[in-house]
């Protein structure tokens, strides 16, 4: 997916950006563009420049025009601080962070959207998308927050939404079992590039599973079921501190349907992390779904997945240990 600046290379923060102008990006044909400041910014402005951007991306929202490729543009400076989780219901909104940072994988994207606090049992992640169509670009959702329902960086509960370059992370209840980084519950998502999870704090211990990606068709005000996800070269990082600890898990029969596909992903647990049992598990064999790992790569974990039936892997060797990093002589 190519970025904003190899189509507008005169794009900066602070100039007004026309429709037409980013018509390449593959985001925007018809909508509208607006901006947001979380630092400089008002929500009495009119948002449609930088100079006159937004203080808040709820702000844009409730602007926004569902079903019109709108595209918010997310200052690169300050983080975007949520009081509350940001639901997105709206179809077709493109929210692009501007600190674009050609072939990144996500990690360390400068447009932060953050939550760390927060007393609604509903505020289940820092966003939640159920819409259909949105995307997602150069931006870095971490929440950490400690309120025993908010187990979530991102739920994902629409439909054909696309990340790119992005980074997802829960960096709090790291220690609590069903936590996990990101709900993949959409239909049709795609995660490109992504770097989902952190090596960065010590956790996970204890016979728990507190999954970088969750799959969990029961979850309540997150949308759909996961059919036909594919995450393209992304980085799941992790700091296990118990062999029972997952990468990817799902629990029942029928939480992912038709396709899911991990293409070319990598499954980092950090060298003094305690190696996982497997990197992928599941509490049953799907019944209407397959996941297939194509070129998957694994350290410090003792296999890539369980003896489950529905997982499948390809690549320059088959097998449980297909993709075990081996060190070089």
């Amino acid at each position: 997916m190519k970025l904003a600046n190899q189509y507008i290379p005169a794009l900066k923060y602070g100039a007004k950006v026309l429709p037409s102008e980013i018509a390449n990006f593959g985001m925007a044909t018809f909508g509208n563009v607006y901006w947001v400041d979380a630092d400089n910014g008002a929500d009495t402005n009119a948002g449609d420049t930088a100079a006159t951007a937004f203080k808040t991306i709820t702000k844009a929202m409730a602007i926004a025009t569902t079903n019109n490729n709108d595209v918010i543009m997310l200052s690169a400076n300050g983080a975007h601080v949520q009081t509350a989780m940001l639901t997105v219901a709206k179809n077709r909104l493109h929210f692009v962070g501007t600190g674009l940072r050609d072939s990144a994988v996500g990690m360390g994207a400068r447009t932060k959207i953050t939550m760390e606090d927060t007393v609604v049992a509903a505020d289940l992640a820092v966003m939640t998308n159920t819409g259909a169509g949105n995307t997602f670009s150069n931006i870095k959702f971490d929440s950490g927050t400690t309120l025993g329902t908010s187990l979530y960086g991102v739920c994902e509960g629409g439909e054909y939404a696309v990340y790119n370059n992005c980074e997802i992370v829960k960096h709090s209840l790291l220690t609590t079992t069903g936590a996990a980084d990101l709900v993949a519950n959409g239909d049709s998502t795609q995660y490109v590039n992504c770097y989902i999870g952190t090596t960065g704090y010590t956790g996970n211990t204890g016979a728990i599973i507190r999954a970088n990606v969750l799959f969990t068709q029961a979850l309540a005000g997150v949308g759909l079921i996961a059919r036909d996800n594919v995450f393209s070269g992304c980085i799941l990082g992790k700091r296990c501190g118990n062999a029972a600890n997952r990468f990817v898990y799902w629990a029942a029969a029928t939480d992912i349907e038709r396709l899911c596909i991990f293409d070319n992903c990598v499954f980092y647990n950090v060298k003094d992390g305690t190696a996982p049992g497997a990197c992928i598990s599941s509490g049953a064999a799907l019944t209407g779904g397959s996941v297939l790992c194509v070129n998957p790569s694994f350290i410090n974990a003792t296999k890539l997945a369980t003896g489950d039936a529905s997982i499948f892997v390809t690549g320059a060797a088959t097998g449980a240990t297909a993709g075990l990093a081996t060190q070089a002589a």
